[in-house]
């Protein structure tokens, strides 16, 4: 019988959540793939990036730092100041048209720890007090335990946004926000943020889905890191730690990709397929062509795949003709009114 009572509860509280959490950051996720989404951290105090790295349960801290497009040298004691934030790089997974963090972070009750208190100070209102109670199936909230393990589920999204790959970003709305303002500075526009988060309204402290444009990439489909989606200003490691891409607008949104020069992996070659001498991420110029070693992608064999990539820079053609003809055009209009003025003058 208490074991009815507690499946009744929790019944109770799945209904309830799932018509009074307007609040709540919930993104559409219909894709049946899983991805790499961002979250974005506002730190509630003056802390280190090793700590929020252990809070989010982040492997390895190159991972955070190439999120934030920091350098693989910044320490782990690099301060991180109140109210900055930080990109957090999660695996999402869509269920039941919902996308979630993919069984992560994992968060340990502390003594005093309320859920409220969890979802609002501790993970800066990436997801509410309700979603992390039926995430973890808690019948009673304020029947949690010191010691005891949650999940935590934040928001992301692998779906595909107007046709396009995008890499998802929960951003927390700060007070005074605007969905202008917002998309101005994430470079996507109102209609989108209207599109995927149902309406045109904005509540401070609540986190919505923001498509971030992904750079272009040469990385085959057939690749272990295919699709590679590298948001604007972030960067990210690949093919076993041996190779860093970064994604940057001013590059005119081309995946710009180099050895990643890690002490401790064994990569393989990475002299551009197509070329004697030019290795991976290195531009040079034939004639009036720029020709580029392009990351493609990786093999479980550890090789690493390049292609060379050419950009011309040749003028059009016939324009040095065309450039001709405007000058000798110019000069035969000047004689014809030169003659025409000493006939005139006779």
């Amino acid at each position: 019988m208490a074991h009815m009572g507690s499946s009744i509860a929790l019944l109770l509280l799945m209904i309830f959540v799932s018509t009074s959490t307007s609040t709540a950051a919930t993104f559409t996720c219909n894709s049946t793939a899983k991805c790499r989404s961002l979250v974005g951290y506002p730190s509630p105090n003056t802390t280190s990036i090793s700590t929020i790295q252990n809070l989010f349960n982040i492997k390895n801290l190159r991972t955070l730092l190439a999120a934030n497009d920091l350098p693989a040298s910044t320490g782990k004691n690099y301060t991180i100041q109140e109210n900055q934030v930080l990109k957090i790089p999660i695996p999402c997974v869509c269920s039941n048209n919902t996308g979630v963090s993919d069984k992560m972070p994992v968060y340990t009750i502390k003594k005093d720890d309320g859920l409220y208190h969890i979802a609002t100070d501790v993970f800066g209102r990436l997801v509410t007090s309700s979603e992390i109670q039926v995430a973890n199936n808690i019948p009673n909230a304020d029947l949690i335990i010191e010691g005891q393990n949650l999940t935590i589920p934040l928001p992301c999204s692998c779906d595909s946004v107007n046709n396009q790959k995008v890499v998802h970003y929960a951003h927390v709305v700060a007070e005074g926000s605007t969905l202008e303002a917002i998309a101005q500075q994430f470079g996507t526009n109102t209609d989108t943020l209207v599109q995927l988060n149902g309406n045109g309204t904005l509540k401070a402290g609540t986190a919505i889905d923001v498509p971030l444009q992904a750079c272009n990439s040469s990385v085959k489909t057939d690749s272990l890191d295919s699709p590679l989606l590298v948001a604007n200003g972030t960067s990210v490691y690949t093919a076993n730690n041996c190779v860093k891409c970064k994604c940057d607008a001013a590059n005119n949104y081309t995946l710009q990709c180099e050895p990643a020069n890690l002490q401790g992996f064994n990569c393989s070659s990475m002299l551009c397929d197509g070329s004697e001498s030019l290795l991976l991420g290195n531009t040079t110029i034939s004639g009036c062509n720029q020709m580029t070693c392009a990351y493609a992608g990786y093999a479980s064999n550890q090789t690493i795949f390049t292609t060379l990539n050419t950009l011309s820079t040749c003028p059009a053609p016939n324009s040095n003709n065309a450039s001709k003809l405007g000058l000798n055009s110019n000069f035969v209009i000047s004689i014809i009114l030169s003659l025409l003025y000493l006939y005139l003058s006779r």
